[in-house]
């Protein structure tokens, strides 16, 4: 028989960008969730703010350490995280060991300049692989409203091989709309690319992104003109028309997409 943890912790796995409120729910069971909140913010990239600075960093199994605490390259910094209050501390030095530091610096550099072009708000991360031949590239992008009845976020993780200079990854988009309604939409994008630069890289991945969220648009469009309006019956249980122009209005795609601003 299903326990109430077990039951708990798969309402942290699937609560939707910025939705994991689980104190409310079951404020007993916090403690025993340690491990359901770890997995959740490693899997989606949660970002905290270290103490003393204003810039966020990301937590992933990418930058965990041995003995559980994370590392971020740009600041050099190593933290504890509290996972079930998403919250930094304990902030030391640390020196990054990696026979790839000085590519893991370049894309980072360029990187983070693509981001800051393209999206009003993200994190980047780069870091070593656990058999350190290659590079982990990630970013995430949060963009909620609840006023609107909508959050997003946006998670990008390229794995960058310096000796064939070739990049993979995936591009994931996740957006819960919530008045007159409860729909989800959570869909992915491979890419890969290749280049002789950091720089190279960083604009191929731009590319790829630019065309995904151009993907996204055209897809929201069609949706909020037929599409979701086939999902369900003409009037809903409530026997009031569901407002769709305003899942267009909204322009979820392109928000959740950071409202990235083509090059």
């Amino acid at each position: 028989m299903v326990t109430k943890s077990e039951t708990v912790s798969s309402f942290v796995q699937a609560a939707p960008p910025g939705e994991v409120d689980i104190k409310a729910l079951a404020p007993s069971e916090v403690q025993s969730l340690e491990p359901a909140f770890k997995k959740y913010n490693e899997e989606q990239y949660t970002t905290v703010k270290l103490s003393g600075s204003s810039q966020t960093v990301i937590v992933s199994s990418y930058n965990v350490l041995d003995d559980g605490r994370y590392f971020d390259t740009a600041s050099q910094t190593s933290f504890e995280v509290d996972h079930s209050s998403q919250t930094a501390s304990s902030a030391q030095s640390y020196t990054l060991d990696s026979r790839n530091a000085d590519a893991i610096q370049s894309l980072l550099k360029a990187f983070s300049a693509a981001a800051t072009e393209h999206f009003p708000s993200s994190t980047v991360g780069v870091y070593p692989t656990d058999s350190d031949s290659s590079i982990a590239i990630l970013l995430v992008a949060n963009k909620y409203s609840p006023q609107n009845f909508w959050n997003g976020r946006w998670r990008s993780t390229y794995v960058f091989d310096p000796s064939s200079k070739s990049v993979s990854g995936t591009v994931k988009v996740d957006v819960h709309y919530y008045e007159d309604g409860n729909v989800r939409m959570s869909t992915s994008k491979k890419v890969e690319a290749s280049s002789s630069s950091a720089e190279g890289i960083v604009r191929e991945i731009a590319k790829a992104e630019n065309k995904f969220q151009e993907e996204l648009n055209r897809a929201f469009s069609t949706l909020a003109e037929g599409s979701f309006k086939g999902l369900r019956r003409q009037l809903p249980v409530t026997r009031q028309r569901v407002e769709w122009e305003k899942i267009a209005g909204y322009r979820l795609g392109q928000d959740i997409g950071g409202g990235r601003a083509k090059t």
